[in-house]
């Protein structure tokens, strides 16, 4: 145990610094919000970086809200790494993303409005009634697969090509963007969408 935890010491994000900033402290910040603003439960959801050809990521079953330095590990985006077995869950997903996509940050949510909008769906797609819903992210892709399966990194890397945000169905949100801030944003932006448009359509019935 002392030699994984001297490994992880090592692969840690606060080894990587931006502009003076350790990173993990940009991880966790974001962890905090999302969770003081009920975009997630503590102890689910997953937030990444990629800086070169590394994937920095918060590790399985960390709680986002109290992430620290050994919260977060990097591993490869071109190819799987002994540290993958305590990373999250939806690395895979992560690495496909940054492999098809421009994207430098990902943020994985499980935006309550947002899970049951793809419940109740019987299409592809969310379509936003409130304005900016429609000139932000224009339709809201819902994609389907298990958690952390090939299929369901490709079906949301896929996704992603084309769209800031995606709803996985009966799951969560993934959310991309060149800074973390950018993805929640997006992530913001899809969970008051997807309640404007609860709220309407139960007032309409």
């Amino acid at each position: 145990m002392q030699l994984l935890d001297t490994i992880i010491a090592n692969k840690c994000y606060g080894r990587r610094n931006l502009s003076g900033i350790n990173m993990w402290q940009e991880i966790s910040r974001i962890g905090k919000k999302l969770v003081d603003h009920g975009l997630v439960e503590s102890h689910f959801g997953n937030i990444s970086v990629r800086i070169g050809n590394k994937m920095l990521i918060t590790r399985s079953g960390s709680a986002l809200d109290e992430l620290t330095e050994n919260s977060v590990v990097e591993v490869e985006v071109e190819g799987t790494s002994g540290l993958d077995l305590i990373a999250s869950s939806e690395t895979i997903v992560h690495r496909e993303i940054y492999k098809n996509t421009s994207a430098l940050g990902i943020i994985h949510a499980h935006c309550q409005f947002a899970v049951t909008e793809s419940l109740l769906s019987d299409s592809g797609a969310i379509v936003p009634v409130d304005s900016e819903g429609q000139y932000f992210l224009h339709e809201i892709p819902i994609v389907k697969g298990g958690i952390g399966t090939p299929e369901l990194a490709k079906n949301t890397a896929r996704a992603l090509t084309e769209h800031k945000g995606a709803i996985i169905y009966s799951h969560g949100t993934f959310a991309v963007g060149k800074i973390l801030d950018e993805a929640y944003v997006v992530t913001t932006q899809i969970e008051h969408s997807c309640a404007v448009k609860y709220w309407y359509d139960l007032a309409r019935q």
